[in-house]
């Protein structure tokens, strides 16, 4: 097994301080930063949430793997900024206005971070405008939404609603997910996509990124 292969099947297994030592010395061997992260970290990040899709590990397995990931880009960081890595897209994500759920949110913030997008993550009880505001700051590509509560899903609406208002709608992606969810409420209030979980989002977005 190469180093590249250690590292993404250490990441798989949450084993957060080996993946961080293994990426330390990938890169004094000399290995381009981009390749430790695309087919070592990002490539496990994303074997993981394929089997998180199908049901063969859970919550906490996807979570460690993710801190794991999140030790061994820490390290990368520097090289990465030296060689001019642009991330794939920019994503401003959050739970709506009423919702203090966000355990959904914090997954798809760690798949989207393993896709290679820049994450803004507006935390939870997120009104239309604060949305808007920070896509339109950060010049983002995609506008994520999560509602556990099916008295929090029109605010989703809401926040599409504004966007339009402004003239802003045609600017962003809109993607939104949560246990309420579905597609025909997608439909329905005007978004782009709806994810049942946090992998499907991950795909989606990368698919984003590639129409840009």
């Amino acid at each position: 097994m190469n180093k590249i292969e250690e590292i993404s099947e250490y990441l798989q297994k949450g084993k957060a301080k080996i993946v961080k030592k293994l990426v330390q010395e990938a890169l004094d061997e000399g290995m381009d930063p981009k390749v430790i992260l695309n087919e070592g970290l990002l490539d496990g990040m994303m074997i993981v949430g394929g089997k998180f899709k199908r049901e063969e590990v859970f919550v906490p397995d996807v979570l460690v793997a993710a801190r794991a990931m999140n030790m061994g880009i820490g390290v990368l960081e520097p090289r990465l900024v030296e060689a001019g890595n642009e991330p794939i897209g920019k994503v401003v994500i959050g739970t709506v206005k009423g919702d203090l759920h966000d355990i959904g949110k914090n997954l798809v913030t760690m798949m989207l971070k393993g896709a290679g997008y820049e994450i803004y993550d507006l935390g939870v009880d997120v009104d239309a405008a604060t949305f808007i505001d920070k896509a339109e700051e950060v010049h983002a590509n995609i506008i994520c939404m999560s509602a556990l509560l099916t008295t929090t899903m029109p605010n989703m609406q809401g926040v599409i609603d504004l966007m339009k208002e402004r003239n802003v709608r045609d600017k962003y992606t809109v993607m939104i997910g949560g246990a309420p969810v579905t597609e025909s409420f997608a439909k329905e209030i005007g978004a782009d996509y709806y994810t049942a979980d946090a992998t499907s989002a991950a795909e989606v977005a990368k698919k984003v990124a590639k129409s840009c």
